[in-house]
């Protein structure tokens, strides 16, 4: 298989710059996603890898050679899009062996191909048939199954499961991670969907618009993530945000104090340092806490705040409260049995050995 190097990408359409000098290492076998909300700049940067798109400005490397401007079909590589791309006149067999045929593979090798895919994805009793004979996720298997049985040096890969329903999604996640597991490709797959990133992704790049905001694992970007776009694309419900001013306490320890609420919050030593080495101290900072972080009780507990609650979701599996903090709402996520009543005086703690803390400035993570 490949590393695939992109140095300084840049890609324009006119006065719109799609990719802003996008610098990303993809390492042989490594199934990284690219995510972002719609018109990040992540579809684009799967194109330019495959060749359908050339860049304005940069370099790309695909196994150590500089394909930049090389045709899509010399790239030695399998592009799979959200909606097939199947011939509709063509059998599943045809649709699968007409890159081998294309390529003037003998019959022989083309049957020992096809035979190998065919066990891969479980196909072999839709075979005989046509593309408008199947469901959506049959022919997603039969596009997957035209992308690999040429064995190229990787795969690219356009929200291949984003036309299908939840119960298809969540089997597709889990076929398309075993199949990267079963044949060692390097994988590049575009989505906007966090659930398929945390969960397929050995590694995730996350794109705003154009510009690359955070490269890491799934638990990297969730626990640590360097700003607060990425705090808050990643994670349902996303982080929490309050807005804080740096304060000292009567001990002469620095707390935080939210804003329009007559309470503060004590923060760890080590955070403390952090902000005075930083001199963050005469700056907004944003609070951040994960809604799981972040405890609710009946009842006052030692540093914990007073306040009431402003909506409760349920969700089967756990519940989702709302409660105003001064002037940010919090999300807390609890347990299915723990339902108090909207307007109803609750008391919140926050875990700060899971905190984050922003410059509200520029958006940067200071830790």
């Amino acid at each position: 298989m490949a590393e695939i190097v992109l140095k300084d990408i840049v890609k324009r359409f006119g006065d719109l710059i799609a990719v802003n000098n996008l610098s990303l290492n993809i390492k042989d076998k490594e199934f990284l996603v690219l995510l972002g909300p719609s018109g990040c700049g992540k579809t684009t940067t799967l194109r330019c890898i495959s060749g359908l798109e050339t860049p304005d400005e940069g370099k790309i490397f695909i196994d150590g050679e500089d394909v930049t401007i090389r045709r899509a079909s010399r790239r030695d590589i399998a592009f799979v899009f959200q909606l097939y791309a199947l011939y509709p006149h063509m059998t599943v067999y045809g649709n699968i062996t007409y890159p081998l045929i294309n390529q003037r593979y003998s019959k022989e090798k083309i049957k020992k191909e096809v035979d190998r895919v065919v066990e891969i994805l479980k196909i072999k009793h839709i075979l005989n048939k046509k593309p408008r004979e199947l469901s959506g996720g049959d022919m997603q298997r039969v596009a997957l199954g035209r992308a690999i049985v040429r064995r190229p040096k990787a795969f690219l890969l356009d929200e291949p499961i984003g036309t299908l329903d939840a119960k298809f999604r969540e089997e597709m996640r889990t076929e398309l991670k075993k199949l990267h597991v079963d044949i060692g490709a390097t994988t590049v797959y575009v989505t906007h969907d966090q659930v398929d990133a945390m969960s397929m992704g050995d590694s995730i790049a996350i794109m705003n618009f154009g510009v690359l905001q955070q490269v890491g694992t799934p638990n990297e970007i969730y626990t640590n993530p360097k700003n607060l776009f990425v705090a808050n694309f990643i994670g349902s419900p996303g982080m929490n945000f309050i807005n804080c001013n740096p304060a000292m306490d009567s001990s002469g320890k620095l707390v935080l104090r939210p804003l329009l609420i007559d309470t503060f919050i004590p923060i760890p030593d080590r955070i403390q340092k952090i902000i005075l080495d930083k001199k963050e101290e005469e700056k907004e900072l944003v609070l951040g806490v994960r809604p799981e972080d972040v405890m609710l009780s009946m009842k006052k507990g030692e540093n914990y705040i007073e306040t009431k609650v402003f909506v409760v979701e349920t969700a089967g599996s756990y519940n989702i409260i709302d409660i105003k903090l001064g002037s940010d709402i919090v999300r807390v996520r609890t347990l299915p049995t723990i339902a108090p009543k909207i307007g109803e005086t609750v008391y919140i703690g926050v875990d700060m050995k899971r905190i984050s803390i922003f410059n509200k400035k520029d958006g940067n993570s200071i830790m």
